[in-house]
């Protein structure tokens, strides 16, 4: 099997070490997972082997070969694939079509495309994978958000195990934030085929338990620096809490430190809206519900009815004794705050700064005091243990949980009267996640009413007072979550009986 080298990378930007003299060796054949807290360079050292960002200091072999990474053509050229966690589609076109960006397409005659072959590479990719159930020809803007996962997964093997070309290494980016159960389990069936082609893979992942159920070794940074690296069998899950973090995080989920309030904020009575029907709850100030189901099942569709971005047809539906919100706008006026699924096309202006992300929907309370505006955002990135050179580099810069950070960051100014949280710790590490809910915390218990959405079972089970789960769109179930476990949890959603 072919061994992969990289010695002392370095990364500087200004005086801030993203990385400093790390090393990282691949086996091939082998699963290596890297972790690390959000801002620890684990996106920093993707980036420097895929070439789209040039290295201060670098020196990678494969078997003692030198080869060089100045470019993504040098990347490309050496055999490595890269699926990165953000899904960053053309949604205008066909999932044949994002499949095959970057890549030369087939051509008929010299000069026309050959859509035929198109397809059928992109059918042959997904199906490398166990997938079948995705179209090819349809838009892809119209897949969930799972599905543009598993496209952009089946991406990178359009022209490797599908043709004749071999990859040395496979950089997977939490690949399975969006992913259901059985989704995740597929992908990892997928990984175990491309280690046994003899590729590397780099598995980065913030799910500890995914590390040691699927990685033969594991490398840990912290702050730019490399901590440990070894076998996986020698280390276990409080180990690499440790080495991520520097403490040792013993509660992962703090306890509720007040009992929800009696006055309702939210009540919803037989509605339907969008894609939803049945929906019956009340939601009181300080209480935490969540919502969960299969992939699809509506469970999205019920924070943005809140938010106005589906109109209630049917029902009673009422927040603090009033009907819904009409637009996101009237939303935010009424004391709702919502965190999307997808912080960077949905919630964050990429194109500005930290301190703008937070404070531009709060301006006008603001009187557009310049002052005020840099107090606030100071009051609340240091309340949210925000990782920041400083507040007015872009946004973009930062890591993915810090960019969750600034969005909790935003939503809890003035205390929200009700708080939308869709996937709330997607991507982000064991430490901000605990950061996250203890956020969660005490926002619930100065009153805040808080609906929230998860594909972690535990999560869902660990914060939450109740959870609804809801099947195609219609509610099911209610369930208190004293003594639930996630198994009880996890076989309710394929009970489809009236709540």
């Amino acid at each position: 099997m072919r061994r992969l080298e990289f010695r002392n990378m370095c990364k500087a930007y200004g005086a801030a070490k993203a990385l400093d003299a790390v090393d990282l060796s691949l086996e091939g054949g082998q699963v290596h997972a890297l972790m690390g807290e959000n801002g620890a360079g684990k996106s920093t050292l993707i980036k420097l082997l895929a070439g789209v960002v040039p290295a201060d200091r670098l020196t990678a072999m494969v078997d003692d070969t030198d080869i060089a990474l100045i470019s993504a053509q040098d990347a490309q050229r050496a055999g490595f694939r890269f699926i990165h966690q953000e899904l960053n589609i053309v949604p205008q076109i066909s999932v044949a079509e994002n499949m095959l960006l970057g890549r030369t397409f087939p051509r008929r005659f010299g000069f026309a495309v050959d859509w035929r072959q198109v397809h059928e590479r992109a059918r042959e990719a997904l199906a490398f994978l166990g997938v079948d159930h995705i179209d090819v020809g349809v838009l892809a803007g119209e897949l969930n958000t799972g599905d543009r996962m598993l496209m952009k997964i089946a991406a990178a093997f359009v022209s490797d195990p599908v043709s004749d070309e071999r990859a040395l290494l496979y950089v997977l980016d939490e690949p399975t934030a969006a992913l259901t159960n059985a989704e995740s389990k597929l992908l990892f069936d997928v990984i175990a085929r491309l280690a046994a082609t003899g590729a590397a893979v780099l598995y980065v992942s913030h799910r500890i338990d995914e590390v040691l159920r699927i990685c033969d070794a594991v490398t840990v940074l912290r702050d730019g620096r490399l901590v440990s690296s070894g076998p996986t069998t020698e280390t276990d899950k409080v180990q690499i809490i440790r080495d991520m973090t520097g403490r040792d995080v013993s509660d992962t989920y703090p306890a509720a430190s007040a009992t929800p309030r009696l006055d309702v904020i939210v009540e919803m009575n037989d509605v339907s809206a969008g894609p939803l029907s049945g929906i019956n709850f009340k939601l009181r100030a300080g209480e935490v519900i969540g919502i969960a189901g299969l992939a699809n099942a509506g469970q999205s569709a019920i924070l943005k009815t809140f938010m106005g971005l589906h109109s209630v047809r049917r029902g009673l539906a009422q927040l603090q004794c009033k009907p819904l919100p009409r637009s996101p706008e009237q939303a935010w006026q009424r004391g709702i705050a919502y965190l999307p699924r997808e912080r960077r096309s949905e919630g964050l202006m990429l194109n500005m700064s930290i301190r703008a992300n937070i404070t531009l929907p709060h301006l006008t309370g603001l009187k557009a005091s310049a002052s005020r505006e840099r107090q606030m955002a100071d009051v609340l990135s240091s309340q949210m243990r925000l990782k920041c050179e400083h507040l007015d580099q872009p946004v973009t810069q930062l890591s993915g949980g810090n960019q969750q950070k600034v969005l909790f960051a935003r939503a809890l100014h003035g205390l929200p009267n009700l708080l939308l949280l869709d996937e709330p710790t997607r991507g982000v590490d064991v430490g901000a996640k605990y950061d996250i809910y203890c956020t969660v915390r005490e926002a619930s218990a100065k009153g805040c009413a808080i609906l929230m959405t998860s594909s972690d079972l535990p999560e869902l089970l660990g914060m939450c007072d109740w959870i609804l789960v809801l099947h195609n769109g219609r509610q099911a179930h209610k369930l208190d979550c004293d003594g639930l476990t996630s198994s009880e949890l996890l076989s309710h959603f394929y009970e489809d009986k009236a709540a």
